[in-house]
């Protein structure tokens, strides 16, 4: 979670001096997976499958709330056509957050399967979810920054929607 808090407060930082949404999208993304770590926390001190039920759907609203937050974020600056400011900070922080996100996620996937829960396996997808996020994020800022591309950025956010909606649906849906 140390690393997720500190990347809150970085990614608020860009995010406002770049005023990207894709980098707002991933700071908030970044909370969500606070409290997901916080709600595996609690199910593991307790591991009935009330606790596990409760847990997944609590994740599952985060998700939810997070893709509606950013896709009508990146919809109003696609239609009025703003153009962030470039952030190095972002390049920078994105591109190690996906490196480790990737590697936490193998860790935590197979952690999960060992021990056969699936609130810590959904933790794991999770934590992937944000490594691909971070890349996505990483790649709508360096277009923005090399090619003047600002439609890129809210492109980016729109890839953060597409996944907190995949994981959402599954999680409500009960499939894996």
């Amino acid at each position: 979670m140390g690393w997720n808090a500190v990347g809150v407060v970085v990614l608020g930082v860009a995010a406002i001096e770049a005023r990207s949404i894709a980098l707002a999208g991933f700071g908030l993304d970044s909370v969500v997976e606070i409290g997901a770590s916080s709600v595996v926390l609690w199910e593991l001190t307790n591991s009935s499958k009330n606790r596990q039920a409760t847990a997944l759907r609590l994740i599952g609203v985060g998700f939810i709330l997070l893709a509606l937050y950013v896709a009508a974020q990146s919809s109003v600056v696609l239609l009025t056509g703003y153009h962030p400011k470039h952030s190095l900070l972002g390049i920078g922080w994105t591109a190690v957050t996906a490196l480790v996100m990737f590697t936490l996620a193998a860790g935590k996937a197979r952690t999960g399967r060992e021990l056969q829960n699936p609130v810590l396996q959904l933790e794991g997808r999770v934590t992937f979810v944000d490594g691909l996020l971070a890349t996505a994020v990483l790649i709508g800022l360096v277009l923005n920054t090399t090619l003047h591309a600002w439609w890129a950025d809210p492109l980016a956010g729109y890839v953060i929607v597409f996944y907190a909606i995949k994981e959402s649906l599954a999680i409500f849906s009960g499939h894996d």
